[in-house]
C-alpha cells in the first residue's frame, strides 16, 4: 500500500521553529488534499491545516493561524507545515494525510479526520517552556 512518511519533528524550545515534511511520492497530490493532524498526550486528534492543491486553499486551526504556513512542492509530492514561534501546547505528534476529497474545510469549520484516506505513522514534537 503507498505510505505517507513524515520527518522533521523534533525537541524545540518555545518560540522556536521547525519545519515537518511529508514524504507522499508514491501519490500524485493533484486528486487529493493534504492534512496536517496533531494528537497531544490523552488528547484526540486535532485538524491543523490543509491545503487543496486543486484549488489552491489553504485551512488553519485558530490557534495556528500566523504561526503555521503549509505548502508543496507537486513536483517531489512533498507536503511542508513550517511551524514558527512554537508553544508548549503545539507539543504532539503530527501527522500527514489525503483526503480523495480534493478540498479543505472552510475557515472556521473543524477539520475532522474521519474523511482522511492515507495517513502516515507521524512524527513527535516537543515544544519545551
Amino acid at each position: 500500500e503507498a505510505q505517507l512518511v513524515e520527518s522533521g519533528g523534533g525537541l524545540v524550545q518555545a518560540g522556536g521553529s521547525l519545519r515537518l515534511s511529508c514524504d507522499a511520492s508514491e501519490f500524485n497530490l493533484d486528486g487529493y488534499s493534504i492534512g496536517w493532524f496533531r494528537q497531544a498526550p490523552e488528547k484526540g486528534r486535532e485538524g491543523v491545516s490543509c491545503i487543496s492543491p486543486s484549488d489552491g486553499t489553504t485551512y488553519y486551526l485558530d490557534s495556528v493561524k500566523g504561526r503555521f504556513t503549509i505548502s508543496t512542492d507537486m513536483a517531489k509530492s512533498m507536503v511542508y507545515l513550517q511551524m514558527n514561534s512554537l508553544k508548549p501546547e503545539d507539543t504532539a505528534v503530527y501527522y500527514c494525510a489525503l483526503d480523495r476529497f480534493p478540498h479543505c474545510p472552510g475557515s472556521g469549520s473543524v477539520f475532522g479526520d474521519s474523511g482522511m484516506d492515507y495517513w502516515g505513522k507521524g512524527t513527535s514534537v516537543t515544544v519545551s517552556s
